[in-house]
């Protein structure tokens, strides 16, 4: 691809990252109003929300395969229509309203999710791989750039009491707006998975497919990728926790009222942020393994401080660490994945798939840990998740292994259409 192509491939990616931040963060604002609109309790609340886990799940289990078949640009595509049709249906819901339907809603915004963002990380570790520079932190530094500015509008929407289906309606459209402009820009043919030529064999019985050139389910078998999978779980619940619970968790735990949970939310979101953005240089001056300790220890921390203390500015405070300590383990750890050896499409797509399950799926099950022992209480699984990437950083590491691939011989690769090959999309 051209620079001017790669430039505007990276522009797109910036978008397709910064859409999701605004359509959850629009949601997450809103929960407070959507529970009192619903009449629903902690609990209840949970089981709607385990519309978005059966969605995700649904994406999630699809994504790769689709990947592998279609290539990124369709399933970035449809995915995120499913979010913004998703964003729109829970605003129906509220309105109506009925439960069920926002969970309706939440299943298809899930299933976006799940199934888009897996596909948009794997074009964003290609464009990584074409460049030769971190690009990942700062794509998911657009997506919580995007939290930022929905959560400031769902925040100034719930003070000034929009209705919800307004404001998400409103959403919606601008998504829409959004995801037709990036995709023109977004090549085809990535992350399709060729099929391996065998030779002939001859006369006699079929030896069969050589196992060496079977995809995909080998990745599970390599420890050092597995470990990656578990930084990106327990980071990944830590950013998830705060985007479904937090505003409820400083409501309800801490006695703030909605537009100040919110307000919370919003500075999580902004240390996210920030964190992403800085990564980049962070990353060139200590290396994956430092920064990803470094994060864990501070969203231990943080987590630590909300739970324990009494001291609602103590906690409100303490959200800021959680941000800075969430916001760097998932990219950084699919920039490791991808550099941990061979089929990068299929390890990228293993550690995007462990992460988005702990992001969508984790966060509905706090809910019910939550109606039985507090929203405070329940957050002790996510810092034992946490406090254990400590430990595990060094997985992160992969330096060496990106090296020793890249200097192994590789075989000739076929001649009809290569996985590896970018092509333009005419429009």
């Amino acid at each position: 691809m051209t620079d001017r192509a790669v430039r505007r491939r990276r522009q797109a990616l910036f978008l397709l990252f910064f859409l999701p931040g605004i359509a959850l963060s629009s949601w997450v604002t809103r929960t407070p109003d959507v529970r009192d609109q619903l009449g629903l309790s902690t609990g209840q609340m949970g089981l709607v929300l385990f519309g978005l886990s059966v969605g995700s799940m649904i994406g999630i289990l699809c994504s790769g395969r689709f990947v592998s078949r279609f290539g990124t640009r369709p399933v970035i595509a449809l995915g995120t229509l499913l979010i913004i049709v998703g964003t729109a249906v829970i605003g129906a819901g509220s309105a109506v309203p009925s439960a069920s339907l926002v969970a309706m809603g939440l299943c298809l915004f899930g299933a976006g999710m799940g199934g888009g963002e897996v596909a948009v990380n794997v074009d964003g570790a290609d464009v990584e791989r074409i460049t030769g520079t971190a690009v990942l932190p700062t794509l998911h530094g657009c997506f919580s750039l995007g939290t930022v500015i929905g959560g400031s509008a769902g925040m100034a929407a719930t003070a000034a009491e929009v209705p919800v289906s307004w404001h998400l309606g409103v959403v919606a459209l601008v998504a829409t707006g959004i995801l037709v402009h990036a995709m023109r820009a977004v090549p085809v043919g990535i992350g399709i998975s060729a099929a391996p030529s065998t030779p002939d064999p001859g006369p006699g019985p079929d030896p069969g497919p050589d196992p060496a050139q079977r995809p995909g389910p080998q990745v599970w078998k390599d420890r050092k990728l597995l470990l990656i999978g578990a930084i990106v779980l327990a980071m990944a619940l830590a950013e998830g926790a705060a985007n479904d619970w937090l505003p409820l968790l400083m409501v309800d735990g801490h006695g703030l009222d909605a537009a100040m949970g919110s307000l919370v939310y919003v500075g999580f979101a902004a240390a996210m942020t920030l964190g992403r953005f800085s990564g980049t240089y962070f990353l060139g001056r200590f290396g994956r393994a430092a920064v990803v300790r470094a994060s864990a220890v501070s969203g231990a921390v943080g987590l630590l401080l909300v739970i324990f203390s009494d001291n609602a500015l103590v906690a409100a405070t303490a959200v800021l660490f959680w941000g800075l300590g969430a916001s760097l383990g998932f990219p950084v750890a699919l920039s490791a994945a991808g550099d941990s050896g061979p089929d990068q499409t299929a390890r990228v797509s293993l550690v995007a798939i462990i992460g988005y399950v702990a992001f969508l799926v984790g966060p509905p099950a706090l809910g019910f840990l939550g109606d039985h022992y507090g929203l405070r209480s329940a957050m002790v699984v996510v810092l034992v998740f946490v406090a254990s990437a400590i430990l595990i950083a060094p997985a992160a590491d992969t330096r060496g292994r990106a090296t020793a691939a890249a200097d192994a011989p590789h075989p000739a690769p076929p001649s009809a259409n290569p996985a590896g090959q970018h092509r333009e999309d005419p429009s």
